[in-house]
């Protein structure tokens, strides 16, 4: 048995979004990421509503291993969802996303806990996962979001 100290890495931004959270919330899903993030698309999504729900399954491309997503709080009255990733090899991650309302539409705290599985891939990841890296990251996730409640399509362009 292994058992040794966690590198970790954490970070959380508040995204201003330009609708209520009962807008915004249902588009915090694997398959209806793919309305507002153009080139999303999940290898596969396990649902029994076929959209995000609690014990939703989703795999995403990733290397060296896909990533497999699991769904493990899902609570549309609170404006709150909560997953685990896990890439093989690499990291285990803790994604929490809590809307709330504000006059201008609503504020997303938007948090990941990425921990290295005790790899080269896990550790370099990790010290990769900067707070600038992951302010970009949101402000990107926002401007796409944002495009998406203003104008009904994704923002043309890759995803950051």
């Amino acid at each position: 048995m292994i058992i040794q100290p966690p590198t970790r890495a954490t970070h959380s931004y508040v995204q201003h979004l330009a609708a209520s959270p009962d807008r915004v919330f249902p588009l915090l899903c694997p398959v209806r990421e793919a309305d507002w993030i153009e080139g999303w698309d999940p290898l596969q999504v396990t649902s029994a509503t076929g959209v995000a729900e609690r014990d939703c399954v989703f795999v995403t491309a990733a290397e060296p291993a896909d990533a497999i997503w699991y769904i493990t709080r899902h609570e549309a009255d609170a404006g709150f969802v909560e997953m685990l990733k896990v890439t093989p090899g690499v990291t285990a991650c803790r994604l929490s996303i809590q809307l709330e309302a504000t006059p201008q539409g609503c504020d997303a705290t938007v948090t990941y806990l990425h921990t290295s599985l005790g790899t080269p891939a896990g550790d370099a990841f990790v010290a990769a996962f900067s707070a600038e890296y992951y302010r970009q990251f949101m402000r990107d996730w926002e401007d796409r979001l944002n495009h998406y409640l203003a104008h009904g399509v994704a923002r043309p362009g890759e995803r950051g």
